[in-house]
């Protein structure tokens, strides 16, 4: 589309206009994610920033003429839906003022368009409980106000002067940033997403004065990413540990009264939308507690709960070449979480209308606790495509490259989730994503093996192939002794319980090498269960030195017997980690399972050789 917006902006001109500010913002993302720190120097302003505002390209490319009172609508919508992160919702509340205020017209006058631009600064300022100057508030405010200046005194009419000219006002804001704040200016640093709604202005600019839209940037080609500032965690680190966020929909949302039930929970609330819909950014230490809170106001849905001290750390500290991530059915223990900073993408939990993010909203003894007294069975959902993407995207700004360790694709369909992200996600770096064919500790022993190769200096291409190596190396061996729960899952046929009860049995299911559950034996009686499950193991052994995942559900004593049990009969065990049973494998398991994963194990100087 040529220039030709000068007196008046249609729905056309609009849609090129902001198409060419996101591609701006879009290019940016990795210097906004390095010039992160506040409120929390996490790295992520540029991933949110991108996601955010990528999700109103959706109805800004909608082939046809477009009416300007409805795009905007739209595109508020979109922006609502996708925000992500605190500057996420703060534009998405920008756009949703803009838009209340063109209402139904076709276009836009430079009066009525910084009257729009007004409101929407209103609208962002009041979504924050706690505003602060030096922030991506400031540059709107400046960016309202030099619109409104120039049509009220100067009386001016022509776009590209008036908008052009707000750039230069909200570059000067930018610039002052440092000056407001004082994380800021020891850093050295503009704020992040101040700096991304000026690039979103400077866009629409060069737009409305080049008659040209700012192309996407090519991923493929661009430079190696920058590691984020060398920037103290203790300097701005968060004293929450979630960031986490949610959609409310309801008939009548009242948002003071939600405001005030969040406030106590944390701090960096942003509450933006209507009273249809409401999204929730917030950082606090008890995600759960955020969305038990907004339930009293509407349905609840797009839960998550990003933590922030792991993302500090993994892009503040030695970065590895490659990062690690799982989704929430592998089962690691949280000083490996943390020792090899591997991320997580939770799975849900639900029971009846009340769902949790598994290891997140509801611990595991939580989980177990429920599942006695509650009524309904629960059920498990795998995350979105969405919920990997946002994290494929995060991590690849900061790493060469993202390796997805994922529970068996022949039980679930997260691994064909993460292969979706994975193909949607733009990002320089690649991100490979293995079917691990386990589950529980042994997806997670193959996700600490893909750590410990970073942690060697291997690059993500050797540690595919060591992991792929030893996907099927690795058995998980499981016991139930309550089958109602896998019954109720539908994982057993009902006659299967009937016999084990009438027979007094007690099945033992394996996985495959090719992933897949199998029944691979029965203990008769329960007299020496444990010890008679330990000789079945053992029995299923590979030669050579082992390593051993023994999970269990609320019974840690009996997993410590069977773990003793273990190491008598098989000499050749290296190590030995215990730890409890997700949510997500509990539900079909029940109390009182336990299982045990065997792989090879792997030393520290194996992989050492393996760099040489």
């Amino acid at each position: 589309m040529s220039a030709t917006v000068s007196k008046y902006m249609n729905g056309d001109a609009m849609a090129a206009s902001l198409t060419s500010g996101i591609h701006r913002v879009l290019s940016a993302q990795e210097l906004l994610n390095r010039i992160n720190v506040f409120p929390v120097a996490d790295s992520d302003t540029g991933t949110n920033l991108s996601l955010s505002l990528g999700a109103a390209l959706g109805p800004l490319g909608t082939p046809g003429e477009k009416h300007l009172g409805t795009l905007l609508a739209a595109v508020a919508d979109a922006l609502l839906d996708g925000a992500r992160g605190n500057s996420g919702a703060i534009v998405a509340q920008f756009f949703q003022g803009m838009s209340d205020s063109a209402g139904e017209i076709t276009r836009f006058t430079t009066y009525t368009f910084g009257k729009a631009v007004s409101v929407g600064s209103e609208y962002a300022h009041d979504a924050l409980s706690q505003p602060r100057e030096g922030t991506i508030l400031s540059v709107i405010a400046a960016f309202a106000e030099s619109i409104q200046y120039q049509v009220s005194s100067v009386r001016e009419g022509e776009f590209p002067l008036v908008i052009g000219k707000a750039l230069e006002r909200v570059e000067e804001a930018l610039e002052n940033t440092p000056n407001q704040l004082d994380v800021l200016r020891k850093a050295g640093v503009v704020d992040a997403g101040a700096k991304g709604f000026t690039e979103l202005v400077a866009g629409i600019a060069g737009y409305l004065k080049s008659g040209e839209i700012e192309p996407l940037p090519d991923t493929s080609f661009a430079e190696e990413s920058v590691a984020a500032l060398d920037f103290a965690e203790a300097d701005n680190e968060s004293k929450f540990r979630f960031c986490t966020e949610c959609m409310v929909t309801g008939t009548d949302i009242d948002r003071r009264k939600l405001r005030e039930a969040l406030t106590e929970l944390g701090d960096s609330l942003v509450l933006a939308g209507t009273k249809r819909k409401a999204k929730i950014h917030i950082h606090v230490d008890e995600p759960e507690m955020v969305f038990e809170a907004a339930r009293v106001y509407g349905e609840v849905s797009a839960e998550k709960a990003d933590d922030m001290h792991r993302q500090q750390h993994a892009t503040h500290g030695d970065r590895a070449r490659f990062a690690v991530i799982v989704d929430s059915a592998a089962d690691i223990s949280d000083e490996d979480m943390e020792r090899l900073d591997i991320h997580m993408v939770p799975c849900r939990v639900q029971f009846g209308e009340h769902g949790y993010l598994d290891k997140v909203g509801i611990t595991i003894d939580e989980f177990y606790s429920e599942l006695k007294t509650n009524p309904h069975h629960p059920t498990t959902s795998q995350p979105s495509p969405g919920d990997f993407r946002r994290q494929f995207q995060f991590l690849a700004s900061h790493f060469d490259d993202v390796i997805s360790i994922n529970v068996m694709s022949g039980a679930s369909g997260t691994y064909d989730a993460a292969c979706l992200a994975a193909s949607r996600t733009d990002a320089h770096g690649k991100i490979h994503v293995v079917d691990s064919r386990n589950g529980s500790l042994g997806q997670g022993q193959l996700a600490v093996l893909a750590a410990e190769c970073a942690e060697a200096g291997l690059d993500a291409e050797q540690t595919v192939a060591i992991v792929e190596e030893h996907v099927p190396k690795t058995a998980t061996y499981i016991v139930l002794n309550d089958l109602r729960y896998a019954v109720r899952g539908g994982r057993l046929p009902k006659w299967v319980k009937t016999m084990a009860d009438v027979l007094r049995l007690t099945p033992i299911i394996y996985t495959t090498p090719e992933g897949n559950l199998r029944l691979g034996g029965v203990l008769l009686g329960r007299h020496k269960a444990i010890e008679r499950f330990a000789r079945h193991v053992a029995r299923k052994a590979p030669e050579g030195p082992l390593e051993v995942g023994i999970g269990h559900a609320i019974c840690e004593d009996d997993a410590k017997v069977l773990e003793q049990h273990l190491r008598e009969l098989l000499p050749n065990i290296r190590r030995s980690v215990i730890n409890g049973v997700s949510p997500a494998i509990g539900v079909h398991g029940g109390p009182k399972l336990l299982l045990v994963s065997m792989k090879p194990f792997v030393s520290a100087e194996d992989l050492a050789r393996r760099t040489d």
